[in-house]
C-alpha cells in the first residue's frame, strides 16, 4: 500500500492549518507511515483535503479545540521606530505579540519565530500581553529627548483582539496618550474599538486621533476562512458608522488584495464610503519568510483548485523572476513595491483603486494631526521634573563612591 503524506486540515475558528517549523529551528520533524496506522485512517490524497476533513483529522490533535494561551510579558520599551519610507506612521506601539484573529495573510506571523514559536498556529494560540506597556509608554513620551512623530497602535497585532476585552491594555495606552494630548492612530478589524469611543472621540475633537478599519472583502464565507476570529464585514461597516457619528475620522484599509479571492475592492470601498469612511488605502498580498508556506498550506486546504493560479498571480504582482520562482520565492521586500507590487498586474489593481476612490470621493491625503496640545503638556512636565529632581535627598555614600 502506498504511503500517503497527510495534508494540513482546516480547523474551525483558526486561520493556519498547521504549525510549520520556523526559520531558526534546528530540528526537523516529518510525517512517516510506520505501518501501525489503520487503513481506515489514511490521510487524504493531494487536492482532496477539502473533501476529507473528518477523515484527515486523525493526525491533528484536537483539531477544533486548540486553546488560546496568554503569557504575561514585561516590556522594556514601548515605542518602535519605523524606518520604512512606505509606511504611513513613524512610530508604533503593540500591546500584544501574536493575534487571536488568526488572519492567514498577516505579515506579522514571522515575528513569532524570534520567540521560538511557529508562525502558524502558535501565532494565534500563543499570545503575549505586555502588561506594563502603558507605564513604559508614558515614561518614554515624558523624556526630554523624545522626538514626537506619528504614532500608530496595532501595526504588528490587532490591538482589539478578543483578549483586549479582559486585559484592557489598548485602553490604557489611549488613556496615556490622551492625558498627554499626543496624537495617535490605530488600525483594527474588531468592533471592540467602540468601547473606547469616549476617549478616541475626545482626542479627535482636538485633531489628535484617527481610526482605520480593515475590510478585505464583503464575502462573509471567505472572511470567515481568511480571518476567523475578526468581526464580520457587516459588523465592521457598522463600527465605521458609529465611529463617524461620534466625530472620529475613519479610513478604510482594503488590505491585502489577494488575486482571485478578494476581488470585490470596489464594493468594499463603496460600502465603507456609505458608512462614513473618508480616506482609503490598499496593499497587495505579501508573503515574507515563513508566511509563504503558511499561506500556501491554507490555500491547499480551502481552495486547492485555485491555489496554483493564486500563487502565480501573487508572484506576477511582485515581479518574481523565473529562477526565484523555482526556488519557491513569492515576495520582494523592496520598499514601495512590496506594498503595491509592480508591473502590469499591479498597475491594473492600482488603476481600479484610484478610479473607485475618485468616483466615491475618497480623500487620498494622510490626516494631519495637531501637536500643539502635546507640546504644551511636555512644557508643563519639564519644570515638574526639575522640581522633583531638586527635592530629592542626596544619596548615602555607597561602594560606587569609592571609585
Amino acid at each position: 500500500m502506498p504511503v500517503r503524506v497527510p495534508l494540513p486540515v482546516a480547523r474551525k475558528g483558526r486561520g493556519a492549518v498547521g504549525a510549520p517549523r520556523h526559520r531558526f529551528a534546528s530540528d526537523v520533524r516529518e510525517w512517516a507511515d510506520d505501518g501501525w496506522t489503520p487503513a481506515a485512517a489514511e490521510a487524504p490524497e493531494a487536492g482532496d483535503a477539502h473533501q476529507h476533513l473528518e477523515e484527515g483529522a486523525w493526525w491533528q490533535k484536537d483539531a477544533e479545540n486548540l486553546p488560546t494561551q496568554v503569557h504575561e510579558e514585561r516590556a522594556r520599551s514601548a515605542i518602535q521606530k519605523n524606518d520604512s519610507p512606505d509606511i504611513f506612521f513613524d512610530h508604533s506601539v503593540n500591546p500584544y505579540r501574536g493575534c487571536e484573529h488568526g488572519c492567514i495573510y498577516c505579515y506579522a506571523r514571522p515575528y513569532h519565530s524570534y520567540l521560538n514559536l511557529s508562525p502558524g498556529l502558535d501565532f494565534e494560540t500563543q499570545l503575549f500581553a505586555k502588561t506594563n506597556i502603558a507605564q513604559v509608554l508614558k515614561a518614554e513620551i515624558s523624556r526630554p529627548r523624545y522626538q514626537p512623530a506619528s504614532l500608530n497602535i496595532g501595526s504588528a497585532t490587532d490591538c482589539y483582539q478578543p483578549i483586549e476585552r479582559e486585559l484592557g491594555l489598548t485602553r490604557q495606552l489611549i488613556e496615556v496618550l490622551s492625558e498627554a494630548e499626543h496624537p495617535f492612530s490605530l488600525i483594527t478589524k474588531s468592533s471592540a474599538v467602540e468601547r473606547d469611543i469616549d476617549l478616541i472621540a475626545a482626542a479627535a475633537r482636538k485633531n489628535a486621533a484617527a481610526v482605520y478599519i480593515t475590510i478585505t472583502s464583503l464575502d462573509p464565507q471567505l472572511t470567515r476562512l481568511l480571518e476567523p476570529r475578526a468581526a464580520a464585514p457587516h459588523r465592521r461597516l457598522r463600527t465605521i458608522r458609529r465611529l463617524v457619528e461620534a466625530g472620529i475620522p475613519v479610513g478604510v484599509s482594503v488590505a491585502p488584495h489577494i488575486p482571485f479571492l478578494t476581488e470585490d475592492m470596489e464594493e468594499v470601498l463603496a460600502a465603507a464610503r456609505e458608512a462614513g469612511a473618508s480616506t482609503a488605502f490598499y496593499t497587495v498580498l505579501r508573503l515574507p519568510w515563513e508566511l509563504n508556506g503558511v499561506f500556501q498550506q491554507w490555500l491547499q486546504a480551502h481552495y486547492p483548485q485555485r491555489a496554483a493560479r493564486v500563487m502565480q498571480r501573487v508572484r506576477d504582482l511582485h515581479q518574481i523572476s523565473e529562477a526565484d520562482r523555482l526556488r519557491g520565492k513569492s515576495y520582494d521586500s523592496q520598499s514601495f513595491s512590496r506594498m503595491k507590487g509592480q508591473g502590469l498586474w499591479a498597475d491594473l489593481v492600482r488603476q481600479r483603486f484610484v478610479r473607485a476612490c475618485a468616483q466615491l470621493g475618497y480623500g487620498r491625503e494622510r490626516l494631519e494631526m495637531d501637536w500643539r496640545g502635546f507640546e504644551a503638556w511636555r512644557a508643563r512636565q519639564l519644570p515638574l521634573a526639575a522640581r522633583q529632581g531638586s527635592s530629592r535627598q542626596a544619596p548615602h555614600p555607597g561602594q560606587g563612591d569609592l571609585f
